[in-house]
């Protein structure tokens, strides 16, 4: 027998989510719909948030082998949305290499609208086989925080970079302006790690991660996050290097003296504790972004370096609340 009610557009794993400016200057979601196993909240709108929130959560703790997620979020004029998470997003074994899991999401921010996506790593368990694809499509005057980053899997049961397969791709598009016109691909970042890889030659993935426990890119782009981009690229100008004279942080002081000034100190103990995490980071701009790589021997070694340097330079915060920086505080 044929249902006389039509057939539901209704897709697993589907979401979508509209952000916009309300008449009192702050941002609301007007639409906010999801389907297992995704789930979304957000709190209510009050007027000492600077931006909206949404929580990314998955029912169940996790994703499990085969789970589609499929995320479309607008950000529209004038608008802010921050994106985080409740806990790392865990990704559950695969009975096999051909079950993939896969999350992806599609961010399109218009003029003079800005996204801050700062999440909890993902941490795919051993055996398990993950895509994601994050797509940024902005317009000209957009702006956009994004950090994305993965473990090594579940220390404490012993993985160590077990999972069969993980890739991750992220894309920001400058949408085209008049009838006709092309959007504009301006980064295009993707990893893959596998330990089935064949250019690895039999080397377990393990090895090849340095004993690196997270490893993660953070992407900025737009006026409103200039500033912060120029400072990862000032403070990773002054890192030591091999050949220099010294290897004495450098900048101005308060005195004549020699008395470190308030940056220097703060540049000296974030070293410090670098070293002792094991930090490894680069950052550089490219067609207008500033794109950041690194790698930590933990994820709270990770999280410290990560929300030592939002904080200290404060954009993030200023722009999208302090709720925006949640999981990496």
């Amino acid at each position: 027998m044929n249902s006389p009610f039509p057939q539901s557009s209704s897709r697993p794993g589907k979401g979508r989510v509209v952000a916009e400016l309300l008449p009192n200057g702050g941002t609301g979601l007007s639409t906010s719909t999801y389907q297992y196993p995704l789930k979304l909240i957000s709190p209510k709108s009050a007027p000492h948030h600077r931006s909206a929130i949404l929580w990314l959560l998955s029912y169940g703790g996790g994703l499990v082998a085969g789970d589609q997620v499929n995320l479309t979020i607008d950000v529209l004029a004038g608008a802010r949305l921050c994106i985080v998470t409740q806990g790392h997003t865990k990704v559950f074994k695969s009975p096999s290499r051909d079950i993939v899991t896969r999350q992806n999401i599609t961010i399109k921010v218009d003029d003079g609208a800005a996204i801050c996506l700062l999440p909890d790593p993902v941490q795919p368990f051993k055996d398990s086989v993950y895509e994601q694809v994050q797509v940024f499509k902005v317009a000209e005057t957009a702006s956009v925080c994004m950090l994305d980053w993965v473990t090594q899997g579940r220390t404490a049961l012993g993985e160590d970079w077990s999972f069969v397969s993980w890739k991750g791709r992220n894309e920001i598009w400058q949408v085209g302006n008049g009838d006709g016109a092309k959007d504009r691909l301006m980064i295009r970042d993707t990893v893959k790690l596998s330990g089935q890889d064949p250019l690895l030659l039999g080397t377990p993935l393990s090895d090849t991660m340095h004993k690196h426990g997270v490893f993660g890119t953070i992407i900025l782009r737009g006026d409103r996050l200039a500033a912060l981009g120029e400072f990862f690229l000032g403070e990773f100008a002054v890192l030591p290097r091999l050949g220099a004279r010294d290897f004495k942080t450098s900048g101005t002081s308060d005195s004549e003296e020699g008395v470190p000034s308030g940056l220097e100190a703060w540049r000296a103990q974030r070293m410090l504790m670098e070293r002792e995490e094991k930090v490894l980071w680069c950052a550089a701009s490219i067609r207008g972004c500033t794109i950041v790589k690194f790698g930590a021997a933990s994820v709270e070694g990770g999280r410290r370096w990560i929300g030592s340097m939002l904080v200290k330079e404060g954009s993030v915060s200023k722009i999208f609340g302090d709720e925006a920086l949640f999981c990496v505080r």
